[in-house]
């Protein structure tokens, strides 16, 4: 079986796959890239990639989404499938550059809670009873995580470059899955990843938001499941 990597999206670990690692890891080996020791996407994509396997299927959520791009653009030959996440292909736009300093100076100044709870947590997931509970979640992730990832990984999401050309060039089997209801990577940016790679396949999983592998777990690992068997 072909190794699967899975990359997290900002702040989070591996706690944001709990589900589907457990279920393919009887099955295949599982590993979680760590993608916040670098500023820039060009040196956390190197990273991963010394680390991961030789050759490897690639899932990667959000910013994860983001990094798996630049490893498929640095080591086409090192990924067999790629499944990108509730993630986005272009640069970042003006209007977000603008808010990512005050946020680099707000948490440089000891406020990462303030910051997570007030602009980012806002916008990751849907209304439902584990609402809360995931909430919970992904701060104590950020907060496990530090200050200093935070800065690197908004820096190097602030200067990533346009990965539309990449995403055209990639022939192997592709899945595009979202939230149907995203709030940061809209299912219409799904929609245009989708259309850019040959051999992809798009799943929207309905009833939720930015999150979908710990929202809609099982829906989520069966998209996988099946891209993985293809």
């Amino acid at each position: 079986m072909i190794p699967l990597l899975f990359l997290p999206g900002m702040m989070c670990d591996a706690r944001l796959f709990a589900p589907q690692i457990a279920f393919f890891s009887q099955s295949r080996p599982v590993t979680v890239g760590s993608i916040g020791g670098q500023n820039s996407m060009e040196a956390l994509a190197v990273d991963v990639l010394a680390h991961a396997p030789s050759k490897f299927a690639l899932a990667g959520l959000s910013m994860g989404g983001i990094v798996a791009m630049e490893i498929l653009r640095q080591a086409p030959e090192r990924v067999s499938k790629l499944a990108l996440m509730d993630t986005n292909p272009l640069a970042e736009l003006q209007a977000v550059k603008l808010r990512r300093e005050p946020q680099i100076k707000a948490v440089s100044s000891g406020a990462l809670p303030q910051v997570m709870r007030d602009e980012m947590k806002p916008n990751y997931l849907v209304e439902s009873p584990q609402k809360v509970n995931l909430l919970e979640l992904c701060m104590e992730m950020a907060l496990d995580l530090g200050p200093s990832i935070f800065i690197n990984q908004s820096i190097a999401l602030r200067e990533r470059a346009d990965q539309t050309s990449t995403l055209q060039n990639f022939e192997g089997d592709a899945l595009v899955l979202c939230g149907r209801h995203d709030k940061l990577c809209p299912v219409e940016r799904h929609e245009f990843m989708h259309q850019l790679m040959p051999n992809s396949h798009l799943v929207i999983i309905e009833n939720a938001g930015h999150l979908p592998t710990l929202e809609q777990p099982t829906e989520t690992t069966l998209a996988l499941e099946h891209w993985l068997e293809i």
